[in-house]
């Protein structure tokens, strides 16, 4: 409805108004609350009368999934096509793009998939030029790629707004909230650390959300805005990098001046080939991966060909990811590396394996 939108707008402009303060800081936590309703209502009536479109259809590969996420005619075909050697069209106009188009990246023995998408525009995250069918490949993603013009650096906060209001939260952590309705008896939040709100703000925010009975408990410091999205609970936490493109067509000065407006991750240049190196570095490592080295018993291990698996990951999770039976058939294991006391310990499922280590899974 027109007055839903009208509401929202009101809202809005009445939080740009209010100073924010200890003493304001509840109300405006409310507030928030009360958009985020309307604008669930404002999609779901959206949907209902577009009908369900067709998305883009993507089949991962590889040990992980980069998109390329920026407006059109950023160079994110050129940077497809100089990080993996993938077809992509290139032209000099807008929306060269109008599909997926995959391609592999090989870097430190690890095989990342990089898909670039059509390019959004704002008002993407409402439908606008597809925005929504592009998105949604977002949350499909581990890891997405900002691509922002070094002539156009106001893109970034359009880009990052598109994406908040799409549902995704960019290089954010999932708060670590328990929710468990009951009954009767009210709000009862607890918390094992210090909060930036009183606990009153987040029942009230509950509240909002008729949720009248329920336990709380939180164990990281969280804002409304973390509260609602915890209550949603319909959120997509991805990691994110950002990439200013086309340093090759600034100045130093004014690739300074870009600085001083966006952080951003790398300045990049896919024609000359600046940073291009320095970037498969920064996404081998922003993906978190660690290379494993899988032996079989009495025979070497294949140095050739590593097992790719996420930091800070279990002998368990590594069976889980061979074959959903090795967990049930696990006897024990062997491991060579930095995470053994000393070579060949026999170590169990919990144990956590470090990157280089040589791992001889025993099953029954």
């Amino acid at each position: 409805m027109a007055d839903n939108k009208q509401r929202i707008k009101d809202l809005e402009d009445e939080i740009r108004k209010t100073k924010y303060n200890k003493a304001t800081q509840g109300h405006i936590g409310i507030l928030k609350a009360k958009i985020a309703l309307l604008k669930d209502k404002e999609q779901q009536r959206q949907s209902s009368k577009g009908g369900a479109k067709e998305g883009f259809s993507v089949r991962k590969s590889g040990d992980g999934t980069v998109l390329l996420l920026g407006f059109p005619s950023t160079g994110k075909s050129t940077l497809l096509n100089t990080l993996t050697g993938a077809d992509s069209e290139v032209g000099a106009y807008a929306f060269t793009t109008l599909s997926v188009v995959p391609g592999m990246l090989y870097h430190r023995q690890a095989k990342i998939q990089i898909l670039d998408v059509p390019g959004i525009i704002e008002g993407a995250a409402r439908g606008k030029g597809r925005g929504r069918e592009i998105l949604s490949v977002v949350h499909n993603a581990d890891l997405v790629l900002i691509v922002v013009d070094a002539l156009q650096p106001q893109q970034y906060n359009s880009i990052l707004k598109e994406v908040r209001d799409a549902n995704i939260r960019i290089n954010e952590r999932k708060p670590d909230v328990y929710i468990t309705k009951k009954g009767f008896g009210g709000i009862d939040v607890h918390t094992t650390v210090p909060l930036p709100l009183p606990k009153k703000v987040y029942a009230r925010i509950l509240q909002e959300f008729k949720l009248m009975n329920a336990d709380v408990l939180i164990r990281s410091p969280i804002n409304a805005d973390q509260m609602i999205d915890c209550i949603e609970n319909n959120k997509k936490y991805v990691p994110a990098l950002t990439v200013v493109t086309k340093c090759d067509l600034v100045t130093s000065e004014q690739l300074q001046k870009v600085k001083d407006q966006i952080p951003f991750d790398l300045g990049i240049s896919a024609h000359t080939g600046l940073n291009i190196d320095s970037l498969r570095e920064s996404i081998f490592d922003k993906l978190e991966f660690m290379r494993l080295y899988m032996k079989e018993p009495r025979k070497p291990a294949d140095m050739d060909e590593p097992f790719i698996i996420q930091v800070g990951s279990t002998i368990g999770d590594v069976c889980n990811k061979l074959h959903k039976d090795f967990v049930k058939k696990f006897r024990f294991a062997r491991v060579w590396g930095k995470s053994a006391k000393f070579p060949g310990q026999r170590l169990m499922l919990h144990h956590q394996l470090m990157d280089g280590d040589i791992l001889e899974i025993h099953i029954r």
